[in-house]
């Protein structure tokens, strides 16, 4: 049997997950370039793109084997039950909720030439994949949270993952300890919405509670944050976390617009100017600190005048690096169903404005670091080069004939090449 999947990070975590299911089972996974009796297809929906490049990788496992069993599962076949039944390359349907336990419905599936899609009830707990990891080179995805209850106008997600779901933390640390004897030094806390974690428990233990109890853990160097809410950090939160030595000082806040009109249609919860604040609150605790962002161009309504307030107000933030997406409508959500959709003209010119702002703020950050020391974890050897990346999550490619796969070495950065930085020059402390 071979996996395919697409999307976010836990979506990966879950694809592993079903890999050693499979694996315990006694299933055997191929390569894409053998022929597998078996594909299963874990689908995203964030955009309209994630839905068409879902249906194009269903539609090429069916041609790699026409007498294979095609499964597809994930947050695209929850949220398109109309199209996906359109689709007669796929035999079986599972939603986002039962992923954990899909050995058993492949082994109960009876080949009748119909899409069966399952009934999906969000009021389950959270889904556990058992002794599962994703890992990716050195560091491990850990997904801690499933579901989001924030509703933004444009976003499809809620309706595809249901309600916040948060994972046990025993679990979770329980996890993490066996990995950090594996040899892993480097975790990633993901989720659909982890700021909500602990949300759904009946005693208090957040967000905040879990990294402190994550940062005990032995071998474990460095905990990096995945995507947050940026009304998690408060100052209260801030002061917790900055005695955590192994927080990684790279924070993702999801901005998705620089006009607080914007942002009232996006029914994102927060103004441009609570958003710089919280900014300063990070700068101010670390010196080092990368700040990453989405944007989203082309909502419904944003005028010249709100596309102007954006990029003025990004020019001020000045963001490391900037993900920028064009609008896309989708069905379901408010946002589809709003007046004045802007003309795809008009994203075109106002994306690529953002992307050459992403690439100068990017450029004028590298140069920072030219001539200076900076501690790297190396995760993979690229013919004569290791590249890797600092704490704060800049990439950096190492010139050396040592051996320094996942090692955290210190190295002085000499140049940059195509916005990774450059060094040939490890230093001893």
């Amino acid at each position: 049997m071979h996996f395919l999947h697409y999307g976010c990070k836990t979506n990966q975590y879950e694809t592993n997950g079903m890999i050693q299911k499979f694996k315990n089972s006694g299933y055997e996974i191929v390569d894409f370039e053998e022929i597998a009796d078996i594909y299963i297809i874990n689908t995203c929906t964030v955009t309209n793109m994630s839905d068409k490049k879902s249906r194009q990788i269903l539609r090429q496992a069916n041609k790699r084997n026409p007498r294979a069993l095609v499964v597809a599962c994930g947050c695209y076949v929850q949220v398109a039950k109309e199209e996906i039944e359109k689709i007669p390359e796929i035999d079986l349907c599972i939603g986002t909720n039962e992923k954990a336990d899909i050995v058993k419905y492949v082994e109960d599936y009876e080949f009748n030439n119909n899409v069966k899609l399952q009934n999906i009830l969000y009021e389950a707990e959270f889904d556990e994949f058992g002794s599962v990891t994703y890992t990716e080179k050195t560091r491990a995805v850990i997904k801690v949270q499933d579901g989001c209850d924030r509703f933004c106008s444009y976003c499809i997600i809620p309706f595809a993952r249901g309600k916040v779901r948060s994972r046990k933390p025993e679990n979770i640390i329980n996890e993490i300890t066996q990995i950090s004897k594996n040899g892993i030094k480097e975790v990633v806390i993901t989720g659909i919405h982890i700021a909500s974690y602990g949300k759904d428990f009946e005693k208090e233990y957040k967000l905040i509670d879990l990294l402190e109890d994550i940062n005990k853990i032995n071998g474990i160097e460095r905990i990096r944050l995945g995507s947050i809410e940026p009304l998690l950090i408060t100052q209260e939160f801030i002061n917790r976390l900055v005695k955590l030595d192994k927080i990684c000082h790279h924070f993702h806040l999801s901005l998705q617009s620089g006009s607080t009109e914007t942002l009232k249609r996006m029914n994102r919860r927060y103004t441009i100017e609570e958003f710089e604040e919280i900014t300063k609150r990070l700068r101010k605790a670390y010196e080092d600190v990368i700040l990453t962002t989405d944007i989203i161009v082309g909502f419904p309504g944003e005028s010249e005048k709100e596309f102007e307030e954006t990029y003025k107000f990004l020019e001020k933030i000045k963001f490391y690096k900037m993900h920028i997406f064009k609008y896309s409508p989708r069905k379901g959500t408010k946002a589809a169903e709003m007046k004045n959709q802007i003309p795809g003209d008009i994203k075109e010119k106002r994306s690529k404005m953002l992307l050459e702002l992403s690439d100068k703020n990017e450029n004028e950050y590298l140069d920072n670091y030219i001539n200076k020391e900076i501690e790297v974890l190396f995760e993979e050897q690229d013919k004569e080069f290791y590249k890797g990346h600092t704490a704060n999550y800049i990439m950096v490619k190492l010139k050396t004939n040592m051996n320094v796969s996942n090692v955290i070495v210190n190295v002085k950065i000499t140049g940059k090449d195509n916005l990774n930085l450059i060094s040939s020059e490890i230093v001893t402390k």
